[in-house]
């Protein structure tokens, strides 16, 4: 198979330090611990995805390799994450900038017991609202990837059963942004049902939420469902 073109190599690194960066930052949050995690970033034709096995924590630009929408190593020494086809799904499917898979402690205990996330705050909509929750399948498989990319639909990030959290956005902070949203929602939720149950912000408020948005030019948002 013929090689892709590769971005300029100014660009591709400046990519790479950013998703380190990232890394770092999310190990940093709690919300990926030693290997548990991976995330990527589109470059030109190609995708920039952190190694398998890597400690995210101490994740160094250079260690991390450029694969091809096929999965294939086009540039860089590693191995890509063992979920790299869960990554490449979602540009395939969503046509993602950045992807972004943690293990996020509580929104982790979360996919372990709900279907769904409901949405309990109005800054639920930059994830399309109320979170579903893809069913569980073993990491690392098709099965997981074809699970994700259709709980996706609609939505710019998903729970994982008994799994993690996956989000995806334009660029790496947006992606890395919504897992930090995902992580917060579920808290919220969490804590809310530990008093009674949880309201939660109608279809129709969600979209006046959105109407407001757009009036005040904070930037566009996905629709909401229903």
């Amino acid at each position: 198979m013929a090689r892709l073109p590769r971005p300029a190599s100014a660009a591709l690194a400046g990519l790479r330090e950013e998703l380190a960066a990232a890394c770092r930052a999310l190990a940093a949050d709690g919300l990926v611990t030693g290997t548990a995690g991976n995330l990527s970033a589109r470059a030109g034709a190609g995708v920039l995805i952190t190694p398998t096995g890597a400690d995210l924590s101490r994740l160094e630009a250079g260690e991390i390799p450029l694969v091809d929408l096929d999965g294939e190593v086009i540039d860089g020494e590693l191995e890509p994450s063992s979920e790299v086809n869960l990554h490449l799904g979602v540009y395939r499917r969503h046509g993602a900038g950045a992807v972004v898979h943690t293990h996020a402690p509580i929104a982790t205990a979360v996919s372990c017991v709900l279907e769904e996330l409901p949405c309990v705050h109005y800054a639920m909509v930059e994830l399309g609202g109320a979170v579903p929750v893809a069913a569980y399948h073993t990491f690392g498989t098709q099965a997981l990837a074809d699970a994700v990319g259709e709980a996706l639909e609609g939505h710019t990030a998903v729970l994982m059963a008994n799994h993690g959290t996956l989000a995806y956005g334009p660029d790496v902070a947006s992606a890395a942004g919504r897992t930090r949203l995902l992580e917060w929602a579920s808290t919220i939720y969490w804590r809310a049902a530990t008093l009674g149950t949880a309201r939660v912000i109608t279809a129709d408020q969600q979209r006046e939420v959105i109407a407001e948005l757009e009036r005040r030019a904070y930037g566009a948002t996905h629709r909401v469902r229903g």
